[in-house]
């Protein structure tokens, strides 16, 4: 079976934030995790200055999006029609994952840096990634892994690196700093013509009981 993954990012506008998580957690996200096929749900908030503020994220096998439970889930209660009426925005991206994502990791990520680029050349992208980038940055001590994907639905870059991190600290050190500085990296990045760098950090484990 593909696997993939279901990006979600919110901002809540005029929804109070007590409310936005209390429909997130208690009716929106389980209604997802509790698809057959959906394996997880995770929310984060973002860390950066960056909009919009709130993430989830949903591993999954793509063909759950086509089942009649996924469908009956994306039914909208005349009252989560209100909240998404007033939602600043409710961005929806479908991923299929290029590569599996190695051990998982004990436990949710504290940090999730979701990097996202589209390239004039692809191939030269995906070499890069693959022989050099990747490499360094599972090197750096907090780096627990990496998953690439390419997006099927939605907005947003072509080319989606969701990195799980221990911590913050992972920025200050020296091996992130040559991962980040090599020539090859400045001729891969002269391609890029979209380019979208977030960083979030973990707030709820989605379950199907809600909060």
């Amino acid at each position: 079976m593909t696997e993939g993954l279901l990006f979600v990012l919110a901002e809540p506008g005029e929804v109070p934030l007590a409310e936005f998580h209390e429909w997130y957690d208690a009716d929106h996200a389980p209604a997802r995790v509790a698809v057959p096929g959906v394996h997880a749900g995770q929310r984060f908030a973002a860390v950066d200055d960056g909009s919009p503020g709130w993430l989830a994220v949903y591993p999954l096998r793509l063909d759950a999006l086509d089942s009649a439970e996924y469908a009956s889930a994306r039914v909208r209660s005349p009252y989560e029609r209100t909240v998404v009426e007033r939602l600043a925005t409710l961005d929806r991206r479908i991923y299929r994952r290029l590569d599996a994502p190695g051990p998982p990791a004990p436990g949710p990520a504290s940090l999730l840096l979701t990097v996202g680029m589209t390239s004039t050349d692809p191939g030269a992208l995906e070499e890069w990634y693959l022989r050099e980038h990747l490499p360094l940055l599972r090197a750096v001590p907090g780096w627990r892994r990496a998953t690439r994907f390419r997006r099927l639905v939605g907005g947003g870059p072509d080319h989606l690196t969701v990195h799980e991190l221990t911590d913050a600290s992972v920025f200050d050190d020296a091996g992130y700093r040559r991962a980040v500085s090599t020539p090859w990296r400045e001729e891969i990045m002269a391609t890029v013509v979209a380019y979208e760098r977030r960083l979030f950090a973990h707030h709820r484990t989605v379950t199907t009981a809600g909060p």
